[in-house]
């Protein structure tokens, strides 16, 4: 009987675990998990809710999703795709749904439903599940792999490690001779003190275009204000393509917001319409874009200079091509980040070149495969994350069953 150890008890390390053990009932499947509990992370993820997957069923689109694996992820999407996670699940008893801004969540609203999914099949198939079983090293002998733990020793003729974004587990994989590039944060908020934005926790635009000056990197989408600064989608989505070269500069660095995703010359002529339009009206008190609220209009009005009881009527072309110039070019210093402590993802892991991806395995040693974080794929937030842990499970599985 062919013995597979997984080192981690992940969302990766389950799926590849079940799919494996359903399509070959012989092998012989134990997870190893360093902590008391497993599938934490699922639990978490999602504000509780699980963020399973997102609702791109085209593969050369969702690649676009991953600023680090975007070109080794195009062939595993070919093979395993959004739909086929769709129907996985649903096939288990845990149908999903698709909410507005295409995120897929359990049709059960809870994380729990995923977590007892995976929970029910290994208890079903067999699959043993050991806690508090942190792994120390791991090596060949007489074509075996050994893996040590601090109570016992396991051998095994497969190993998958699936543990995550993990220091220890990094070093281990280096012990096996493999390169680690090394880990920055992807995912956090830009840490903004600026007065246009204080007590203005919670406000937020629908789509903003947000820029870091002097580099290419931008992005659109939702941004909100908190009380640290700014986040919300496009900030994320920013900080994932750019984590990198954020930290290159040590997280300071200027931004420039257009609030309206218009460009500024629009934006003056709707600023210089409804001066002749409303002449009388004060300029803080009417504001001709619905998407921005009272009280960041008026922050951008008293940043432009412009008095409190002015009217439309008595400004000048300077003090309007200022008021343009914040609503869509506004810079905003950025000194330091905020990062999603329970949802922590990182930038960085295993060098994809010394991965063979249509089947998850080392290149440097047969039977070693490689699932989830600890590889050098991350993905901006909304279930894209989850989906190369369930694609990279299921080819994992497929080449397992394989003599």
């Amino acid at each position: 009987m062919k013995k597979v150890i997984i080192i981690g008890g992940g969302a990766a390390g389950y799926f590849t675990a079940i799919n494996a053990k359903e399509n070959n009932p012989d092998l012989d499947i134990t997870i190893l998990e360093k902590g008391k509990d497993v599938l934490q992370k699922v639990k978490i993820s999602g504000g509780g809710r699980c963020n399973v997957t997102h609702a791109c069923f085209i593969p050369k689109d969702l690649i676009e999703f991953y600023p680090r694996g975007k070109k080794e992820l195009l062939g595993p999407f070919h093979q395993f795709m959004t739909g086929d996670t769709f129907e996985w699940f649903e096939e288990r008893g845990v149908p999903l749904k698709i909410e507005a801004d295409n995120r897929v969540f359990p049709e059960a609203n809870t994380s729990q439903a995923i977590i007892d999914c995976f929970q029910n099949a290994v208890d079903k198939l067999g699959i043993k599940v050991l806690t508090n079983c942190g792994v120390n090293s791991v090596y060949q002998q007489d074509n075996k792999w050994i893996i040590n733990t601090k109570n016992q020793n396991f051998e095994a003729d497969k190993v998958v490690i699936a543990a995550g974004s993990s220091k220890k587990v990094w070093e281990l994989c280096e012990t096996l001779d493999h390169s680690i590039v090394a880990p920055v944060p992807s995912l956090f908020t830009f840490n903004i003190n600026d007065k246009r934005l204080v007590d203005l926790l919670g406000t937020s635009v629908p789509n903003a275009t947000v820029k870091i000056v002097n580099t290419k990197l931008e992005a659109s989408g939702p941004l909100l204000i908190t009380h640290w600064g700014m986040s919300g989608p496009a900030v994320l989505k920013l900080s994932a393509f750019g984590a990198r070269v954020l930290a290159d500069k040590k997280y300071q660095y200027n931004v420039q917001v257009n609030w309206l995703s218009r460009p500024t010359d629009k934006v003056l002529n709707v600023l210089l319409n409804l001066k002749k339009k409303e002449p009388r009206k004060t300029v803080v008190l009417k504001s001709p874009f619905t998407e921005i609220s009272k009280r960041l209009w008026e922050r951008f009005v008293i940043a432009a200079e412009i008095r409190i009881n002015q009217n439309w009527a008595d400004l000048n072309n300077a003090q309007l091509e200022h008021l343009a110039n914040q609503l869509t070019k506004g810079v905003f210093n950025a000194n330091g980040r905020t990062t999603f402590k329970d949802e922590f993802v990182t930038a960085g892991g295993i060098d994809l070149k010394e991965i063979n991806f249509k089947r998850f395995e080392s290149k440097k040693h047969k039977n070693l495969f490689f699932v989830g974080e600890v590889l050098n794929i991350d993905a901006v937030t909304g279930g894209f994350n989850f989906q190369n842990a369930w694609t990279g499970g299921y080819i994992c599985a497929q080449a397992i069953i394989e003599n």
